[in-house]
């Protein structure tokens, strides 16, 4: 104290009035504490010493006088740095005051001890002349009734209380200690009331609060608290109690945490973001990496959840990034984590061989314990704890294996994240120096990941790690020490050499290591185990060894596509001569793989047929060709029972493979190279026993036997395979049969030869026997009857199906013209106008009425345009009204030509819907007709005087008709023979 005012007699002064309040001031000790004016408010209260409004009054009456005293006081006569000092008790008026309300405090207390209204507006003034003004902040919406703790704190820091100013806590150290007396006096009246608890409290955060009283004190202070108020006023100490143990660090910010941890561990996360922050002056990483392990344990076993919202995997990772930073403070070096596998293995050993089998329960009435020993339950008595791990335990300062933790609790469970798990541990070996171990972990980690990310995670993690190496090195030798001989040189030379062949191993190693992971992944994938072959390139030893452990791998009923091609590639290395074909050819060990390749059951018969097909393939290509049908022979032997179905899947594919039409056409395709002609029909012949045979196969036979001069035997194949097959497939059979026997016999078996054809067209279906009857018609116009070639035509009409019939009946009027004149035709077209629909009945009408034009049959050709105009819309064909329209100018007179436009007017009449409308307008966009705009300039003198006439005809003579062209311009002059008509007269 003096060396704080040695300089300043004003301080001096005043400290000599210091304590103010102890003893307690009274009239007697302190004769200016009550003036003249006061004395009728003390005979009051002598009067009516246990009227609590009485002292209330008084109380509150000499606050406003303090009150205004202050504001009435003049300067004071002291220095700013003795009164930033003394704080509230700068001025001499402020201190009177102090003593008169304390004064009068007290003796109210005197009466009312256990007033908790009295009680906390006295300390509450008490801390004013101690502490400072207090600084009230605006707070925006309600708080929450029961926070949690992590927001409990987050709103504590937020509403911490701060005082503008302050009695210094060495000048004012009497007053301090007679503040936390008055909080002593008031809890020993009120021990149960959290609000007086919390003002004590309060006052350990100021920045003033002497130390004697901030820390140990403070620390007794909280606990008496906790131990003193009921459980569920705990957590509003607990707030204030964890963030003063923040402020303090240190073993207080363990100890104190450690405690509510026991309790309530949501808040573990901010706990280890405490013990590792820059500002704690004594980091404990190794009691953050054990805490936040068990944290990942327990989320993973669904006993925690993270208040943050982070998974189990994330929790670990936090664990991980904590072992990376800080490897030396946290894990075990190698020979401690060597020592702890085999202690942990022998453990595990122990216990799997002290294991007791469970024991039957007894029949008798005995009872029996087969549950094993007794295991740890929790609070409730039901649910079972874990045991007891001292790598959860921050308490036990034992560090922890990092290896065992990683394997145990990341690579066992989150198989998804290998490559950030192993690329940790490795850094975490890195970052204690061992080299050889981090190297080891790379490897093992690329020797055991399943996916492609996770590999290139750990195979650039472990090439950056190398480059580090071999950049340090070539640093070392760029600046070395004076201190270094030639020796150590010469060692870190050698060292640069092998790193540097070691990353060049490494970076060959990486296509390699790639297709590792993949066949890990799948070991079934054949298109894998060919790229692995194709990567040893002209390697024939590990190119053999390659395919042998493919084939001994790959499960046949779990493989990929082409299995079968893995042992036709290995036959070809050894029939080649190896890749390069510069080794000696190996037949028989081709042979040998072709022949354990027929064992085995594919996933499908094809690909066991091609493996035979491939065998007998290299027995030609070395001209050994009765070992080439002796292997087809083998392939193609049909068993007993043939009645196997082919598609089996229950049955292997060996039993089933004499059903294989693959193996089959290879066989006869080679038998009709090699072999002879009856040996070539014995194979036809048991495929269409087998009846395995499609229609390719027998087209295929009996162009064969064409071939060789078998006709009849051809013959006989064709209709074999209409027998077999019904339409549209024996449709194809028919048209190849009736043309080569066409072809062969033409007219000397005529009768034969329509037999087929009716035997083709009974059971031919309507939309595939058009072409039958037009190849039997043109059969009968070359070498039967005209009339029978009609009859056929009109036969025909009569069966294919609509879309045909306009087109047959074209070819039909044709051949009747050709053969009987235009006469003969009026009756198909009467038949095509009863038979084809509405569409193309106008264009048959159209050919009907040309046709009696050149018949000079007007008025039949002028019925049938009348006829076909029920079908044509003038709007959507006005192609047949233009016709028409010409037919009258040319032949009619004028009441033809009237009762022409009458019967058009009729029509569009007829056809005046909004859906003919809307079609007749879609058609005209489209272009889909030569509409005729008649509005347009005419192109001829009746055109032009209809158009004259408005809506109404005119009429001409045929004799005056000239013929124009729409692009040729209108006469100058008009027609002269012109007729008005009016539309009166029509």
């Amino acid at each position: 104290m003096p060396a704080l005012v040695t300089n300043t007699p004003s301080l001096e002064s005043l400290t000599s009035t210091f304590p103010l309040t102890v003893p307690v001031p009274i009239p007697t000790s302190n004769a200016d504490l009550i003036s003249t004016k006061d004395i009728v408010r003390e005979e009051d209260l002598l009067r009516n010493p246990f009227s609590f409004r009485h002292w209330w009054t008084a109380i509150q009456n000499t606050k406003e006088a303090s009150a205004a005293s202050l504001k009435t006081e003049g300067p004071l006569d002291l220095s700013p740095e003795v009164a930033a000092l003394l704080g509230p008790l700068a001025s001499p008026t402020s201190r009177k005051s102090l003593q008169r309300l304390t004064y009068l405090y007290e003796a109210a207390l005197v009466n009312f001890p256990t007033s908790f209204k009295l009680w906390k507006s006295y300390l509450q003034t008490r801390m004013t002349y101690v502490l400072g003004k207090l600084v009230v902040k605006k707070r925006a919406g309600g708080r929450k009734k029961l926070p949690e703790m992590r927001e409990a704190l987050e709103d504590e820091k937020e509403d911490m209380e701060k005082w503008e100013g302050g009695l210094d806590g060495v000048v004012g150290w009497e007053e301090w200690k007679a503040l936390v007396a008055t909080f002593e006096r008031a809890l020993m009246w009120l021990p149960k009331m959290p609000r007086i608890w919390l003002l004590y409290l309060s006052i350990f955060n100021h920045p003033f609060c002497p130390p004697l009283l901030s820390h140990t004190h403070a620390r007794r202070t909280y606990d008496r608290a906790l131990r003193t108020l009921p459980p569920s006023l705990h957590a509003r100490v607990w707030a204030r109690y964890l963030l003063w143990a923040e402020s303090k660090g240190g073993t207080t910010t363990v100890a104190v945490y450690r405690r509510y941890l026991a309790v309530d561990p949501s808040i573990t996360e901010r706990y280890t973001a405490l013990l590792l922050s820059e500002n704690n002056p004594d980091p404990r990483p190794l009691d953050a990496a054990k805490l936040l392990l068990s944290l990942a344990r327990k989320a993973a076993r669904g006993e925690y959840t993270s208040p943050e919202g982070k998974s189990p995997y994330q929790l670990l990772g936090d664990f991980l990034d904590v072992v990376e930073q800080h490897a030396e403070e946290v894990g075990m070096d190698v020979d401690a984590t060597v020592e702890s596998h085999e202690a942990h293995a022998k453990a595990e050993e122990e216990q799997q061989s002290s294991t007791v089998p469970t024991e039957p329960a007894s029949v008798d009435g005995q009872l029996i314990r087969f549950a094993g020993p007794a295991v740890a339950v929790g609070s409730d008595g039901k649910t079972p704890l874990p045991p007891y791990d001292e790598d959860e335990d921050p308490i036990r300062p034992r560090k922890l294996n990092i290896e065992r933790i990683v394997h145990k609790d990341g690579l066992e469970f989150y198989k998804d994240q290998a490559g950030r798990l192993w690329t940790g541990l490795a850094t975490y070996w890195i970052k204690r120096g061992e080299f050889d171990r981090a190297k080891l972990t790379f490897e093992n980690g690329i020797a055991s990941v399943l996916t492609i990310r996770d590999f290139t995670q750990i195979f650039d993690a472990y090439a950056e790690f190398s480059e580090s190496l071999i950049s340090a090195l070539m640093e070392s030798l760029a600046d070395p020490d004076e201190d270094e001989d030639e020796e150590d040189v010469k060692e870190t030379e050698a060292e640069l050499d092998t790193k540097m062949k070691e990353f060049e191993e490494l970076m060959d190693r990486r296509p390699f290591l790639v297709n590792d992971v993949l066949l890990r992944r799948n070991s079934n994938d054949t298109q894998e185990w060919e790229k692995r072959v194709a990567l040893w390139g002209t390697n024939d030893e590990k190119v053999a060894e390659t395919y042998g452990q493919a084939l001994s791998t790959v499960n046949p009923k779990r493989a990929t596509a082409n299995f079968h091609r893995l042992f036709i590639n290995f036959a070809k290395f050894y029939e080649e001569g190896g890749t390069t074909g510069e080794a000696e050819k190996d037949l028989d060990s081709a042979r040998k793989v072709l022949e354990k390749a027929t064992k085995v059951n594919f996933k499908a018969v094809d690909e066991l047929a091609e493996v035979w097909c491939e065998w007998a393939e290299m027995e030609i290509r070395h001209e050994n060709y009765d070992e080439a049908i002796r292997v087809m022979q083998r392939a193609a032997a049909i068993p007993k029972n043939t009645k196997i179905n082919y598609h089996d899947h229950s049955l292997s594919v060996q039993v089933r493979l004499f059903k294989s039409l693959k193996l089959w056409s290879f066989y006869v395709d080679l038998e009709e190279s090699l072999g002879t002609v009856e040996s070539t029909k014995a194979v036809y012949d048991k495929i269409l026993e087998l009846r395995i045979a499609n229609a390719q196969i027998i087209i295929n036979y009996a162009a064969f036997l064409e071939e060789n001069k078998y006709y009849e035997e051809s013959f006989k194949v064709y209709e074999r395979g209409t027998e077999l097959f019904t339409f549209p497939v024996s449709f194809e059979i028919w048209n190849i049969y009736l043309a080569k026997f066409i072809k062969r016999y033409g007219e000397t078996k005529i009768e034969r030869a329509r037999d087929l054809f009716e035997q083709a067209l009974e059971k031919c279906p309507p939309k595939s026997c058009k072409p039958i009857f037009l190849m039997y018609a043109a059969y009968e116009e070359d070498h039967g009857l005209a009339k029978r070639a009609m009859s056929i035509y009109d036969r025909a009409t009569r069966v294919i199906q609509d879309e045909d019939k306009f087109e047959l009946f074209t070819v039909y009027i044709a051949k009747a013209t050709a053969n009987f004149g235009l006469p003969a035709t009026r009756p198909i077209y009467e038949r095509a106008l009863e038979v084809l629909p509405d569409k193309q009945t106008a264009e048959m009408c159209l050919r009907f009425a040309a046709m009696e034009r050149k018949l000079g049959e007007i008025d039949r050709a002028r019925a049938i345009y009348a006829h076909a105009s029920q079908f044509c819309d003038p709007r959507v064909n006005p192609k047949f009204w233009a016709e028409w329209n010409s037919f009258e100018i040319e032949t009619g007179s004028e009441d033809t030509f009237r009762e022409m436009l009458r019967i058009k007017r009729s029509v569009q009449a007829q056809f005046n819907t909004e859906a003919s409308y809307l079609a007749a307008q879609m058609a005209t966009k489209e272009g889909q007709s030569d509409a005729v705009d008649e509005s347009a300039v005419p192109a001829d003198p009746m055109a032009q005087a209809e158009r004259q006439a408005g809506k109404g005809p005119a009429f001409v003579s045929a004799k005056s008709n000239p013929v124009r062209q729409e692009s040729e311009a209108p006469p100058a002059t008009g027609n002269a023979d012109e007729i008005q008509i009016d539309d009166d007269d029509l």
